[in-house]
């Protein structure tokens, strides 16, 4: 479970990560209640204004983001977004302590926050490839995603019961500590042990990145379970804060929701770390799985009851979101790592725009409950549109060796690189190019006799 922390460099990024995690939950948290309860009263569309602008940059500069993730030193660009949300967050905790914060100038700095992690969460995502071996990859994003819970378990919780202590400000004060965690760890690692990038021996496109995709279906799929969930179904603090007000608690309360999420988060994240590979039925079977235990957790009658069916509903938001992530990064090819993860980041961050003002709005107009209601059945369609694809595209078959069963192929082809397809730049060949090459060989004639035997090998 553990096997990435044999590298010094992991275990000094694990701990930055951590760090900094926490104090991006607490923040999170704090400026939720400050936009619900502070700027407005209880209006829980303008919450998923500011979450709109907060996540929508990701998907707006997507393009840009992605390029410049594999142009660029993916550790100095690190420090730099560090640094420049480190700043966003002292500016926000003055203006709250000053007492003069507005509605206006909060969207506005929810703004410049999506700016900031546009460009910060791609160059995070592939530096994890930089930072492991690749053998490594998959438990290294699958611990990513542990630290990332254990943070969203302390964050909310503490930021929380500081909101009720010392007031909203001084918790974007210490997030701004946090940061320096990051910085810190940034410049404490042995550059010498960071893993070789591969890099394209043309010109570096941005576009290549999309056409990559448009060439992966499997890609496809995945993203589209992802972007239905992240839009009406990852939309937390609205359901959590609201259904808090609801059931009579206040800040702390949703605090403590938002850390019962996280241990239904954490549980799955540190299971993913077990897994030798990502797989894709991983993802269906877990966005299922979230739609059934969000449905449950709406018709839930108290708080307790609630909050132990978020237990569920963490789960399996975290198993797809790390499952799909591992997924995407172990079976990319590495040239073009940065952008594919960057439209991986604008489809999870860029649904957001899409669905949390509609969460907002349903969650006013009809409460909290029909909200909830609406992102399960986007994780139960999900799920559906991902075992449609499965069983179309040919993966699912009868296994020969049960009776009554059936397996799921699931080895990914690959387009041998031609003149004729010129537009995605070829790999230099190594050992790790040649464990994760396969040649999909485009022959309409070819017989099934022929075809299951190459499924065999």
């Amino acid at each position: 479970m553990f096997r990435s922390f044999a590298s010094f460099n992991y275990r000094i990024w694990f701990l930055g990560a951590l760090i900094s995690n926490v104090g991006g939950w607490m923040q999170s948290t704090a400026q939720d209640w400050v936009v619900l309860t502070e700027l407005t009263d209880n209006d829980a569309t303008a919450m998923g204004v500011t979450m709109a602008l907060q996540f929508g940059p990701p998907l707006v500069l997507v393009s840009v983001t992605g390029w410049v993730a594999d142009r660029f030193d993916r550790r100095r660009l690190l420090m730099v977004t560090q640094g420049v949300l480190l700043l966003l967050a002292l500016g926000v905790g003055a203006l709250l302590l000053a007492g003069v914060m507005t509605l206006p100038l909060m969207l506005l700095f929810a703004l410049a926050f999506g700016v900031a992690n546009a460009f910060d969460s791609p160059a995070r995502q592939a530096f994890v490839s930089d930072v492991v071996e690749r053998r490594y990859a998959a438990n290294a994003v699958a611990l990513n995603s542990a630290s990332f819970n254990m943070a969203r378990l302390i964050g909310p919780a503490v930021g929380g019961l500081l909101i009720v202590a010392v007031g909203s400000g001084w918790v974007f004060f210490v997030n701004a500590a946090t940061f320096l965690a990051m910085i810190v760890a940034l410049m404490l690692m042995r550059r010498d042990e960071l893993v070789p990038r591969v890099r394209s021996q043309g010109a570096a496109r941005v576009a290549d990145g999309f056409r990559y995709v448009s060439r992966r279906p499997d890609l496809i799929v995945a993203f589209v379970m992802v972007f239905l969930v992240g839009a009406f179904g990852m939309n937390f603090p609205i359901f959590a804060s609201t259904m808090a007000i609801e059931f009579g608690h206040g800040a702390d309360g949703y605090g403590l929701l938002s850390s019962v999420l996280a241990i239904g988060s954490l549980t799955g994240a540190l299971l993913a770390a077990r897994r030798e590979r990502a797989r894709l039925r991983v993802v269906m079977i877990a966005a299922g799985g979230f739609g059934v235990a969000s449905l449950v957790s709406a018709a839930m009658p108290s708080y307790w009851t609630y909050a132990a069916a978020l237990v569920f509903v963490g789960f399996g938001t975290v198993t797809m979101l790390t499952t799909a992530n591992g997924y995407v990064q172990t079976n990319s090819d590495p040239a073009l790592r940065g952008r594919v993860l960057a439209l991986y980041m604008a489809v999870i961050m860029g649904s957001t725009p899409i669905g949390a003002p509609i969460a907002g709005w349903v969650a006013d107009a009809f409460g909290p409950r029909a909200a909830i209601v609406l992102g399960g059945t986007a994780g139960v369609l999900a799920s559906l549109i991902g075992l449609t694809w499965v069983i179309w595209s040919g993966r699912l078959h009868r296994d020969a060796d049960r009776r009554l069963g059936v397996s799921l192929d699931e080895t990914r082809p690959l387009d041998i690189i031609t003149k004729a397809n010129p537009t995605v730049a070829p790999e230099e060949f190594s050992d790790q190019v040649a464990q994760t090459t396969a040649i999909r060989i485009d022959d309409e004639d070819e017989d099934e006799d022929e075809r299951m035997a190459r499924r065999g090998r």
